[in-house]
């Protein structure tokens, strides 16, 4: 068996904390693990790191790899998305990098899990996916269904047929509903939560793509490294519409465990310990005569007076102040972010690279601050900047820091100064992270004022 986890999201849902540079798979919302790490640690309990398959995106590589190696999986396979074409392709790709590099045969068992879910407890979880898989190691397509505990529009439906080997048979989909329709599922007693957990074997997914969805099926008859390279031109389409929609050897299995997908701060408001009042609170927060609502804070206080079923996320760029209920509006309120050209839109404060990461600390005309964290051994590219001046203050760490044709080591509490239009380079040789205070001056300050050495 594989485990396919899909990881290449870039989920707006969670604003401000998720955006596209680092999103909602990769936070730590309740634990000091991210969501990502849980659920690889979900699966090790069942399958072993090298059984284990993460798809995700290539600007995402760095953060899955530094997962990995957090919960002690780093044999897990990781396939890169040239492109996000949405989950139907994304797994077509894993399956054929599981024929191909892997050289499993078609019947072996894949199970899909997405990356950013809280699921308790793992015991009845791994008992459940065993049961999927070996369901779906007859020929079957088997999704996991979550009883609803509230009329939620947030969610797609699965309305229950009969039963039926282990399982239950499919009468149909209901897309996201309205209110009222969403009561009308949860009082008929016959309809589920879509999870968006399957399992089947890979020759049935190739099967069912090859009547459904042909062109991902032609995908992969031209091997993994030929679907690789076409990826793009493959269809923008979720497993849902492609093929469960669809398929008639689809089967839901009822999942009895505590099931959220974090999906919107309403979710995450659920799923925090309350105080007496009902309040969930993280981060340094004093609520005076609050009830009901969640206030979460990253780096400032919150002080919240007499507010009632209200949402307080704040990071260090961006407040974001709803009405509980009103979450499923937050990508509405991205994407005017994106049309106002604001760039909060997508990046943190904090951006995360291979070698560590960058804070802006302050800017204005003509200069930008920076906090430079170097992972210990890495280092960045050598490049230079022709509007642009760049000095350094290291204050903690050794920088090994070469400019033009000088290569010199620049000690904690000592600074460098690189002029324009000069190549440079930065390494840190130590054992112990780099920390360097950066200022940067010139009349364009913009990322693209960049060339790198060949």
């Amino acid at each position: 068996m594989k485990i396919v986890i899909l990881a290449g999201g870039g989920g707006t849902r969670l604003f401000p904390l998720s955006r596209k540079c680092r999103p909602k798979q990769f936070l730590a919302l309740q634990e000091d693990e991210s969501l990502l790490a849980g659920t690889v640690k979900r699966f090790l309990g069942i399958a072993s790191p090298k059984d284990i398959i993460l798809v995700t995106g290539k600007d995402y590589f760095h953060h899955v790899k530094s997962e990995l190696a957090a919960t002690g999986a780093s044999a897990a396979h990781i396939v890169l998305e040239p492109e996000s074409r949405n989950t139907a392709p994304a797994i077509a790709l894993a399956a054929q990098y599981a024929v191909d590099v892997l050289g499993v045969p078609e019947d072996e068992v894949l199970f899909i899990s997405p990356s950013d879910h809280l699921i308790r407890p793992v015991a009845l979880f791994e008992r459940a996916v065993q049961q999927a898989m070996a369901v779906a190691s007859c020929g079957r397509m088997v999704l996991f269904g979550i009883h609803p505990s509230r009329p939620e529009t947030g969610f797609g439906y699965i309305e229950a047929g009969l039963a039926e080997g282990g399982g239950v048979s499919i009468r149909a989909f209901k897309e996201k509903p309205d209110e009222a329709t969403a009561r009308r599922y949860v009082a008929s007693g016959n309809h589920y939560w879509n999870a968006g957990m399957f399992s089947f074997t890979i020759g049935a997914y190739r099967g069912e793509l090859q009547q459904y969805a042909p062109e991902i099926a032609a995908g992969m008859e031209q091997g993994f490294a030929e679907m690789e390279r076409s990826f793009v031109n493959l269809p923008n389409i979720s497993i849902d519409y492609a093929i469960a929609e669809k398929s008639q050897k689809c089967m839901v299995l009822p999942l009895q465990v505590e099931w959220n997908d974090v999906g919107s701060w309403d979710a995450i408001y659920d799923v925090l310990p309350k105080d007496a009042a009902g309040n969930a609170l993280q981060g340094d927060c004093v609520p005076l005569d609050c009830q009901d609502s969640l206030l979460l804070g990253r780096s400032r206080l919150i002080a919240g007076i007499g507010l009632r079923d209200i949402m307080v996320v704040e990071t260090d760029d961006v407040i974001l102040v709803a009405q509980k209920g009103e979450s499923q509006k937050v990508k509405e309120l991205v994407d005017t972010l994106k049309n106002q050209g604001r760039k909060e839109a997508e990046q943190h404060t904090t951006m995360y690279y291979p070698w560590g990461n960058a804070s802006l600390l302050g800017e204005g005309k003509g200069y930008r601050m920076r906090k430079l964290v170097v992972e210990a051994g890495r280092e960045l590219s050598t490049r230079r900047h022709y509007h642009r001046s760049v000095h350094w203050v290291v204050t903690g760490g050794t920088a090994e820091v070469a400019v033009g044709a000088k290569t010199q080591m620049v000690l904690s509490n000592e600074s460098i100064f690189i002029p324009m239009t000069t190549f440079y380079r930065l390494r840190n040789p130590g054992k112990v992270e780099l920390v360097i205070i950066e200022v940067q001056n010139g009349q364009y300050l913009g990322e693209d004022d960049v060339e790198f050495a060949e």
